[in-house]
């Protein structure tokens, strides 16, 4: 049966989720041995009190490969093996390699043979903009399963002498199984959006790296190839545009925001998603928040804690989630969805 509303033939539904991170936890108080900070000026700014960091020398936590542990895990919870994949969306700003994707060594490592795979680069909202690009390729029939991934090794592009960035990111990885269902399932993503402001570019970068500014000694020594930000301008930003997003998926549903089970917002800062839920009249015990042991893992901030609600019991099947993140760009994007 074809859903009236939306005049597609079919729908789709999260069947299987997973995450992964590197060994080493590196606390608050490690990293106070190296910069001028302490964990309570972490904590107090931030909420963070450890982050993951991969090991460079080691294969297996390289992006690709925590996509890939990640990605076993949502397909053993859907019950799918990596031949049933049509499609591979990997979200990523810190790829193993400009050339080829990521998303093609994560093709060879699960040896999913039929898929096509392809990166998607919106920064921090890459795993929602995943999402939406998947949504239109199963509602329209040109797949039935995809695999979305969103997975950064942030610490390679941190800058660990500036004290106001390097305390906020770690590196992760989190992995979503999306499925072919009847139009109006019960079970399906009920909408995405997705947007973004060009004209907010500089207010977190990384200058070096691409075909514009090559990595030269002049660039390194100025660290033009680590990550800047201007942190204030991106809080403001932040906490308007969570809200305007969650709102925007509240209004385009006809539902109230009571209704919602679960919000899980993009993990860049405690006190901005505290500013969100105020700025909503959403209570905090709905809110989940992983940030506290991860930091900002960047595209796998939602779905690694997502995947870690599931897991330990608290989302539970037929609940409304609501997603909803910020990124470099910037960029914006909220999913709602019905688990």
């Amino acid at each position: 049966m074809t859903n009236l509303k939306t005049g597609y033939a079919f729908s789709t539904r999260l069947s299987g989720v997973g995450s992964a991170f590197p060994a080493r936890r590196l606390s608050n108080d490690e990293l106070s041995k190296t910069v001028e900070t302490s964990n309570e000026w972490i904590l107090e700014r931030t909420g963070i009190r450890e982050r993951r960091i991969s090991d460079p020398t080691n294969e297996d936590e390289c992006n690709s490969s925590l996509g890939f542990a990640a990605s076993k895990r949502a397909l053993e919870m859907a019950g799918k093996s990596a031949d049933e994949i049509d499609l591979i969306i990997y979200a990523t700003c810190t790829p193993d390699t400009l050339i080829p994707s990521t998303a093609c060594f994560l093709q060879k490592k699960l040896g999913a043979s039929k898929a096509a795979a392809f990166d998607v680069n919106a920064a921090c909202s890459g795993f929602i903009f995943g999402l939406s690009v998947a949504d239109q390729f199963i509602r329209t029939g040109q797949a039935k399963t995809i695999l979305v991934v969103g997975a950064d090794v942030l610490s390679t592009f941190t800058n660990w002498q500036d004290r106001t960035s390097c305390i906020l990111f770690g590196d992760g990885a989190g992995a979503a199984i999306l499925e072919r269902t009847e139009a109006n399932a019960s079970q399906r993503i009920l909408s995405t959006h997705i947007g973004s402001d060009g004209t907010l570019w500089d207010l977190f970068h990384l200058p070096a790296g691409g075909s514009k500014m090559e990595t030269t000694p002049e660039v390194l020594a100025q660290n033009l190839h680590k990550m800047q930000m201007k942190g204030k301008e991106i809080f403001k930003s932040a906490v308007r545009t969570l809200a305007d997003y969650a709102a925007k998926a509240i209004e385009s549903n006809q539902i109230n925001l009571s209704q919602v089970d679960w919000l899980v917002p993009h993990q860049a800062n405690l006190r901005i998603i505290e500013a969100v839920a105020k700025r909503l009249n959403f209570p905090m015990e709905k809110v989940l928040v992983n940030i506290d042991r991860y930091g900002n893992t960047s595209s796998a901030t939602v779905p690694s804690a997502f995947d870690e609600a599931v897991r330990d019991g608290r989302i539970k099947k037929g609940q409304i989630i609501l997603f909803d993140v910020f990124g470099a760009g910037l960029t914006y994007g909220s999913v709602l969805l019905r688990w």
